[in-house]
């Protein structure tokens, strides 16, 4: 019977002690620099989306340098013809919206609670008639009206945080474009930070990252555009004069899974509350109908192969990220979740624990994060 000698036992609970205290050390570190990483997160996030029509460019040929800043003239481009174009009507319609529109919508909502008209027409939500609710509504549309009236009084208060955003922007901005001008070497230098023996499997982990991540950032794209459309012809169809407004909210919203619907859902009562009173539980529909489709649907065929998550991670990540991180972090919570997931894939469960049985889709390992050929 082969017996264990206490050295050797010494040796192995030595070695969990010291990888549990790095782990607990790398741990206090990241939540001290949490604000740090999560705008290197945002632009690392940003250069895998350059890269993508880079990549394109250079597989039909064309010079690495030559196709990024073609790239980049293409996405100045096109913000430049949708400020052009689009936003002169988004603005009138969201402006509309803001001041008319939704203050009335709460005003007549809290009426036709009073007078019973919301019960009749919507018999399922009887359950809610002993509630006194008109307390609520008119606080929210005061506290709404009073925001507004007093938004040119709040600027200086609010500068820092402004301040703060705006110079948020530009790191995330400079930090991409640092790492876009020169990809290898950022990549190399983090390579460099892992013993010689464990460097290839830095490769192929974040080979794998960077194929969720562009799989994450291709369906999110074409999902956003798919509800801002979607919910526009939707709302347009029901009568709504701002749906295009209304469209794009949606389609922006629609980056925040689980809770986006909800946020959407509020203006849009309100709207059809004013405009098309008649058609409340349709615009109920049109925006959890679209939500259904997209995330049931859309999402899953555009990320087939990329990227896994089940929903329940989704949701408790978005609610760690949200309470530790802030908005920032509930926004970004399904890469900082699928990102986790990985490398307890790769690190714990496979390198740790030598468990090879995980059944992953691996990229090729010159299709790093940041390779030298984007």
């Amino acid at each position: 019977m082969h017996q264990v000698s206490p050295n050797t036992a010494y040796s192995s609970v030595t070695r969990w002690v010291l990888t549990a205290l790095a782990v607990i050390i790398l741990l206090v570190a990241a939540w001290i620099i949490r604000g740090i990483l999560m705008l290197t997160l945002a632009s690392v996030i940003l250069v895998v989306m350059f890269t993508m029509p880079i990549r394109l460019m250079i597989s039909h040929g064309v010079p690495r340098t030559i196709a990024t800043i073609a790239s980049l003239i293409l996405v100045l481009l096109l913000v430049v013809i949708l400020i052009g174009t689009a936003l002169p009507t988004l603005i009138q319609q969201f402006t509309v919206l803001a001041t008319v529109i939704v203050p009335q919508g709460v005003e007549a909502l809290a009426v036709r609670w009073t007078n019973g008209e919301l019960l009749a027409q919507y018999p399922f939500l009887s359950f809610l008639q002993d509630l006194d609710v008109q307390p609520f509504l008119d606080t929210v549309g005061s506290q709404f009206a009073t925001a507004l009236g007093q938004l040119g009084v709040q600027v200086l208060p609010v500068l820092g945080g402004v301040a703060d955003t705006v110079l948020s922007v530009l790191i995330v901005i400079f930090l991409s474009m640092y790492l876009l001008s020169n990809p290898q070497m950022h990549q190399e230098g983090l390579i460099k930070l892992f013993p010689l023996w464990y460097r290839h499997r830095v490769r192929e982990i974040i080979a794998r990252l960077d194929l969720m991540l562009r799989g994450w950032l291709r369906a999110t794209v074409i999902s956003m555009a798919f509800v801002a459309i979607a919910t526009g012809v939707g709302m347009a169809l029901l009568g709504i004069q701002q749906a295009a407004a209304l469209g794009v909210l949606a389609g922006v919203l629609s980056f925040i899974p689980n809770f986006g619907p909800i946020i959407a859902l509020i203006p849009s009562i309100a709207v059809g509350i004013v405009q098309a009173p008649e058609n409340l539980g349709w615009i109920i529909v049109v925006i959890y109908g679209v939500s259904f489709i997209q995330s049931q649907i859309v999402t899953p065929i555009l990320v087939a192969g990329s990227i896994r998550l089940p929903p329940v991670l989704v949701l408790l990540g978005q609610i760690v990220a949200g309470a530790f991180l802030g908005f920032l972090g509930l926004m970004l919570a399904v890469p900082i979740t699928a990102i986790i997931m990985i490398l307890v894939q790769e690190v714990y469960i496979k390198d740790m624990l030598g468990d090879l049985s995980v059944n992953e889709r691996l990229a090729a390992p010159d299709e790093a994060l940041l390779p030298d050929g984007v």
